[in-house]
């Protein structure tokens, strides 16, 4: 994704299967009951980072690639997801390099009206063009933050709402493709970068009547002690989620994980769902304290195992958890 700075003036760019289940009713006695409540396993969630990473970088086209998406699926359906749909979409580099992306999307009760999107980019940047050493230039970036770290919060939320979630309320979750392959900086580069995203809000699988209430955006969620601020784009084209999520987040004792104040501006895949019509905020590391930025191993050979913090997961997984057990 690409982060654009100097906000206060002009934006200026840098890279950057069905089957019957029990569930809690909707109706009766059930539902005066208590608002349900899910609690995000930091373990678990590790776990899922750990999963993909034993495929080695996910690039476009490379079979560690197809082997992670073939992963979310069958954990998809092994999880209770009731609808599992892929969309293929060929797609074109900037540098003319040509693949087809794979966009992945699990529908938790898909007849539901009341519906929240949450996605995730789960490919990997083919060029680690931030590592410090110009010789890692040409190499793959790991991807353990920039990319499964929000794959395992979708991953953590469908192994705890697979077979719980009231009847009332719909959850699609969308492992978005070839997030990561843009130009690094520069003005008019917007377009390069999210073409799974951009492929699938063409053929959005809604009406009018059951198109999501809202997004989020899960990008960059598990680096260590991050600090997550108001991300500029997602502050104007949706404030009252941002104030919502935030709030949420400083209920459960995150207020120290979420900081109430402005933000980096991020092209990242929520700019298109916005576009689509659909209310989307992105959850991402902005304003790094060493950096400015985003963390430190962002787009280098450093964005690895060891740059995962359990405790950074479990932070955002739980804030996302809460958002969906509150009242709509």
């Amino acid at each position: 994704m690409i982060k654009a700075i100097g906000i206060a003036a002009v934006l200026t760019l840098i890279s950057g299967c069905t089957g019957a289940k029990q569930r809690p009713s909707a109706t009766g006695e059930q539902a005066s009951a208590a608002t349900p409540s899910y609690t995000a396993n930091a373990d678990s969630l590790y776990s899922h980072v750990e999963r993909q990473m034993a495929f080695g970088p996910r690039t476009p086209g490379s079979e560690g690639h197809r082997e992670c998406g073939d992963m979310i699926v069958r954990r998809l359906h092994a999880y209770g997801v009731d609808s599992v749909a892929q969309q293929h979409a060929p797609v074109t580099l900037y540098n003319g390099s040509r693949f087809t992306a794979r966009n992945i999307l699990g529908s938790i009760n898909p007849t539901a009206d009341q519906r929240i999107l949450l996605l995730a980019h789960y490919d990997t940047r083919p060029w680690a063009d931030n590592d410090p050493d110009p010789d890692n230039h040409s190499k793959p970036v790991p991807g353990a933050n920039d990319g499964a770290s929000g794959v395992a919060v979708l991953l953590e939320t469908a192994r705890l709402l697979g077979h719980a979630l009231p009847d009332s309320i719909g959850v699609d979750l969308l492992f978005v493709d070839l997030e990561d392959s843009g130009v690094s900086g520069g003005e008019g580069t917007e377009e390069t970068w999210c073409l799974g995203t951009q492929e699938w809000v063409k053929q959005m699988p809604y009406t009018a009547e059951n198109r999501p209430r809202f997004g989020i955006l899960l990008d960059m969620v598990g680096g260590a002690d991050a600090r997550f601020h108001r991300e500029y784009f997602s502050n104007r084209a949706a404030p009252s989620l941002v104030n919502r999520v935030w709030a949420i987040a400083r209920e459960a004792g995150y207020g120290d994980r979420f900081i109430n104040n402005q933000g980096g501006a991020v092209v990242d895949d929520h700019l298109f769902i916005n576009r689509a019509g659909i209310p989307c905020i992105d959850i991402i590391e902005s304003t790094n304290t060493a950096t400015g930025s985003f963390n430190p191993t962002w787009h280098t050979i450093d964005d690895d195992l060891p740059a995962i913090d359990r405790n950074t997961l479990k932070a955002v997984t739980q804030t996302v958890l809460n958002v969906i057990a509150s009242p709509l």
